[in-house]
């Protein structure tokens, strides 16, 4: 195989990778940099800085692919996500202003692994739940009308839900930022355990407002990369493109999974690759 041919399989490769961590990202709402950059820097040996500045792009492009979807049918709850992302823009410029810098390589992979891992407590805890019971409003989250409705097309019929414990997930949306701004991920496994498990929003709710906020997070801290020259256009175009049309296809599918079943496909998923990257953060070579 010359050249040319080994550079065109290398590419699409990459793509197929890329679409898959579109439908991902866009079902789970975890952004597709959760299999984008695991499979750049295992599976392409890629450094994981060039995979970052990849995976920060692509999240972008799963988020207005995803996003607007979800919007157009009333799942993303437009209120909550413009109320969190403050916090979480916030976070994400400095951690890849401030923090990412600091950080070498091993670090970044430990750091990823251990978000992955840590994302799997909550999934595992709401494991058999369809929709959160008995939801109590506080202060804050009546004040700031934080609750809404949306047409469920698995249960066939409208769901209506309230927000509880805003403060908390204040927090945890600014954690989220500075992990979206090291790790080039968006974040999405916090901003759904903010939403899912703090707020108690249902799972379809979560899914669907953190594709809205990711693309925003990501583009707060995707410009620190651009200049610091972390972002090739040879690798951005073929995962961006595909990780869109992988968004895509994965909105179809997630408004008519159960949210049972999204949380044992994925719970499987996030722990697999998880230990992958935490073992190769501690130097094991496989």
């Amino acid at each position: 195989m010359d050249v040319h041919s080994a550079a065109l399989v290398w590419l699409i490769e990459i793509a197929i990778a890329s679409f898959f961590g579109g439908v991902i990202g866009a079902i789970s709402g975890l952004g597709g940099g959760i299999v984008i950059v695991p499979v750049l820097t295992i599976l392409m040996h890629l450094p994981i800085t060039d995979a970052i500045g990849a995976s920060i792009v692509s999240v972008i492009a799963v988020s207005s692919g995803a996003g607007s979807v979800y919007v157009r049918d009333h799942i993303t709850n437009v209120r909550i996500a413009m109320f969190l992302e403050v916090s979480t823009a916030t976070g994400a410029i400095f951690g890849a202003a401030v923090l990412a810098p600091l950080l070498n390589h091993q670090v970044l992979m430990i750091l990823f692994g251990l978000t992955l891992l840590f994302s799997l407590v909550p999934v595992l805890a709401n494991i058999g739940e369809e929709l959160p019971k008995d939801i109590k409003s506080g202060p804050w989250a009546k004040r700031m009308k934080m609750r809404g409705s949306y047409f469920d097309k698995r249960l066939g019929r409208e769901i209506t839900y309230q927000a509880a414990r805003l403060r908390p997930a204040i927090g945890i949306m600014f954690v989220a930022g500075l992990m979206a701004g090291i790790l080039g991920i968006g974040a999405g496994v916090l901003k759904v355990l903010a939403q899912e498990i703090s707020m108690r929003l249902p799972a379809k709710v979560s899914t669907a407002t953190s594709n809205f906020m990711i693309g925003v997070t990501a583009a707060a801290a995707a410009g620190v990369y651009l200049r610091r020259g972390l972002v090739l256009p040879f690798l951005v175009a073929p995962v961006a493109g595909a990780v869109l049309l992988g968004a895509m296809c994965g909105t179809k599918l997630m408004e008519r999974m159960s949210n049972v079943l999204v949380r044992k496909v994925f719970a499987l998923a996030l722990g697999f690759i998880g230990i992958e990257m935490l073992l190769r953060g501690f130097g094991f070579k496989f």
